[in-house]
């Protein structure tokens, strides 16, 4: 998915400057790296805060178009306002199409629905992390990596090794620790559920023990 949005070079800095832009509508910001200058920017407010809501604006390469050329950026930084639905600045770096970048990708998982643990044993899924961190070439940056679940039973969970990665796309792990992704685990009522069960298939014998 190609997502592009439109900025604008900014001349004037300091807080100032900054709250002058945001009465106006618009939204101060920077994009750097690139073996280039850090360059201020400026945005429209409400085009920028709905294309923060969709997912893949946070995880996809972009293209910024800034005074009529165009540039691959990766946004890197959003400073929201405390209470209010207004972004205070944001930052995006340059990427080169040669050189392979760092990214957080959001995980969908998939058919926990239909897995045994939560069709037919009671349990509930459990999400442990939401994203992970890849390396690859910028081409090749997934929108999102799929964590297919329908195999899992109650008490079974997927590691960090068990994700199936995109072509060209290289988790990155710290430490060489295998977290654990998602887990089914058991509701409170269905663990309560068994012993009650037994409890009361004991008792006719026990009656039966007292005649």
């Amino acid at each position: 998915m190609q997502i592009e949005f439109k900025a604008n070079k900014r001349t004037l800095q300091g807080t100032g400057a900054s709250r002058r832009l945001r009465r106006a509508g618009l939204v101060p910001g920077i994009v750097y790296g690139g073996g280039t200058d850090a360059q201020a920017i400026e945005l429209d407010h409400n085009a920028l805060y709905h294309a923060l809501r969709r997912e893949a604006f946070h995880s996809s390469v972009l293209t910024m178009e800034l005074d009529g050329s165009k540039q691959m950026v990766l946004l890197r930084d959003v400073q929201m306002h405390a209470f209010k639905q207004q972004v205070l600045h944001i930052d995006f770096q340059r990427v080169d199409a040669t050189h392979a970048i760092h990214q957080k990708v959001p995980l969908h998982f998939v058919h926990a629905d239909v897995s045994p643990g939560v069709k037919f044993e009671g349990g509930m899924l459990s999400h442990v992390i939401n994203e992970v961190d890849v390396k690859c070439m910028p081409q090749d940056l997934p929108e999102f990596i799929e964590i297919d679940l329908s195999h899992l039973h109650a008490g079974q969970s997927v590691h960090l090794s068990e994700i199936k990665m995109p072509a060209g796309v290289e988790l990155v792990t710290h430490k060489n620790e295998d977290q654990v992704v998602a887990s089914i685990v058991l509701s409170r009522g269905a663990a309560s559920e068994e012993p009650a069960a037994e409890g009361a298939a004991e008792a006719p014998s026990a009656d039966a023990a007292k005649k």
